[in-house]
Order: structure tokens, then C-alpha cells, then sequence
């Protein structure tokens, strides 16, 4: 079988490493970024080619892979007026979110392309940069097509080790409730952390510790030495796109009728670490934020 002709939209801090891994099993591979600079320098690597506009390179595309801040951006990028996607695909082609999104927004996205002979499938990833580059994310894919399925597995295993999550908006669902996971962790450490500094404990020897016993989680045995204690905090992955996912949980939860206070409270604190720490922040850095609030009495 031909290798598909693939287009991948955001050449980012995670887009660039998926998108070098992606060229292995495309035929041809065409980038397109906003910032085209970053496209670029992806393509001089690969031997991609970088296209002028979002119709460049949807043109004669089989898939198009998307790795964007959100659910409103991926909808103006498909759907938008003037440059989009949509116009240039052909009946049949795929595209493939691999963005964080909101999973009802997905399953609207969905219905409309449906409509127009384009399979939607969503495919968020796990794992961060580090992982991004050594082509081991976990890749939650969602989707109704079974035919699209079996046709982007191959090219999204290129990228880390996929899990069928189930129908559309699965994989963005389960997405947003491992990040809300994720952060609840960071942030319990992050304040056991400080009352323990308090007390007068080394925070190094604490992670160690902690990471020897019951209380280890993703944030400890990866953030804390790494990015968090030497106050470097730049793990590459942004607060306020943490916070958006957490909210997406939160949102996902209510729309269910349901009212986690666990993931509303972590929805809330998150949403003010953003506010407070502003749009260039790092995730990690919400143990300064959290640190502030404690001193202040909560």
C-alpha cells in the first residue's frame, strides 16, 4: 500500500518532534504552521515541505493531522472563512485532532464534517516534550469510522503506542481527565513540599523519599527534581493550556450531570494560578503560585 500523503497543522513544541516522526510514514508530508519559521526548520530535517496557506496544505491530502491550543482554534482552522482546510479536501480524507479539545465541541466538529464526506477522529497525546521527541506518547484515539481508524493507526504509531478509547470525543475526554489527574498530584505535592520546608525538611530529600514510597506520582518523579526545586520551570508544557484542560474535565463532568468537588476545586485553583502567573507560564511554576497562596493564608 502507498504511504499517505499527510499534512500536519502546528509545528510547536510538540508538533515539531510528532510531526519528524510522522515523516518516516508519509509519502509526502507538508507542514503548515502560523509562525512559518517553525515549519522550516522541521522541514529541513525531514525533507518536508512547508506549505504557503492552511489550503496548500490540505491539497490532495489523505490525512491531516491537527496540533492546536484548542477546540476553537481546530474549528476556525477546518472550518474558518478564507484560509481553512475544509475547501481543499477531498471526499474520503481524514483528519486527525491530536490537540487537547473539548470533547462536545469535538463530536459537533464531527457531525458537520461528516456531512461532507471527511472522517474526524481525535487522537490527544500524552507524555510532553520529552516524550514527544523519543516517539513514545500515549495516543488516545477516538472515532466512529472504522475504516479511518485502521488507516491512521499505523501513521499515529509512529508518534508513541495508541489506545482505542472508543467513539468520537473519547480520546479528548479521557485526555482532559488525565491532565485533571496529573495536576491534582503536582499540586499535592507541591503543598506537602512547602509545609514540609516549613517544618524544616529538605525538599530534595522529601522527593526522594516520597518517590521510594506510597505517595509517588507522575509530577514527583519527573517535575520536582527536574523542573520545579531548582525554580527552573520550564517543562514545556504551558499553565494556561493545563488549566483549559482541567476546565474542559470540569465542563465534560457537568455536562454529565454530574459535580466532582475535587476536580471543580482543582478546575478553580488552576484557573487562578493562569490568571495570576499570565499566558508565558510554565505548568510547574504553579508551585510558585500555590507557595503565594499559603503564605497568604489561603
Amino acid at each position: 500500500m502507498a504511504k499517505p500523503r499527510i499534512a500536519f497543522i502546528g509545528i510547536g513544541n510538540m508538533g515539531a518532534p510528532m510531526a519528524a516522526h510522522v515523516s518516516s510514514v508519509a509519502g509526502t508530508l507538508i507542514l503548515f504552521d502560523a509562525r512559518p519559521e517553525m515549519a522550516e526548520e522541521v522541514a529541513a530535517k525531514t525533507g518536508a515541505t512547508v506549505a504557503s496557506s492552511l489550503a496548500a496544505a490540505a491539497d490532495s491530502a489523505d490525512m491531516v493531522i491537527t496540533m492546536l491550543p484548542n477546540a476553537d482554534v481546530v474549528r476556525e482552522v477546518v472550518l474558518g472563512k478564507g484560509n481553512a482546510l475544509l475547501p481543499a479536501l477531498s471526499a474520503g480524507a481524514i483528519i486527525i485532532d491530536m490537540s487537547s479539545s473539548f470533547p462536545p465541541a469535538t463530536r459537533a466538529l464531527g457531525n458537520e464534517l461528516r456531512e461532507r464526506g471527511i472522517a474526524f477522529l481525535d487522537a490527544p497525546v500524552s507524555g510532553g516534550v520529552k516524550r514527544a521527541v523519543s516517539g513514545t506518547l500515549s495516543i488516545m484515539l477516538g472515532g466512529d469510522d472504522a475504516a479511518a481508524l485502521d488507516k491512521v493507526e499505523p501513521v499515529l504509531a509512529a508518534m508513541g503506542t495508541v489506545y482505542r478509547t472508543g467513539g468520537l470525543g473519547s480520546g479528548h475526554a479521557l485526555k482532559a481527565l488525565n491532565n485533571y489527574v496529573s495536576a491534582a498530584g503536582l499540586a499535592a505535592a507541591a503543598e506537602a513540599v512547602i509545609v514540609g520546608r516549613a517544618f524544616g525538611l529538605d525538599p530534595a530529600v522529601m522527593i526522594d523519599v516520597i518517590n521510594q514510597s506510597t505517595g509517588k506520582n507522575n509530577a514527583t518523579e519527573n517535575k520536582f527534581h527536574q523542573f520545579i526545586l531548582n525554580e527552573n520551570f520550564n517543562s514545556g508544557f504551558a499553565l494556561d493550556l493545563m488549566a483549559k484542560d482541567i476546565r474542559a474535565a470540569d465542563g465534560l463532568a457537568k455536562a454529565m450531570g454530574l459535580v466532582p468537588p475535587g476536580l471543580s476545586e482543582t478546575a478553580q485553583r488552576w484557573s487562578k494560578a493562569d490568571k495570576a502567573l499570565g499566558k508565558d507560564a510554565d505548568h510547574t511554576a504553579y508551585f510558585r503560585f500555590i507557595g503565594r497562596l499559603m503564605d497568604e493564608g489561603g
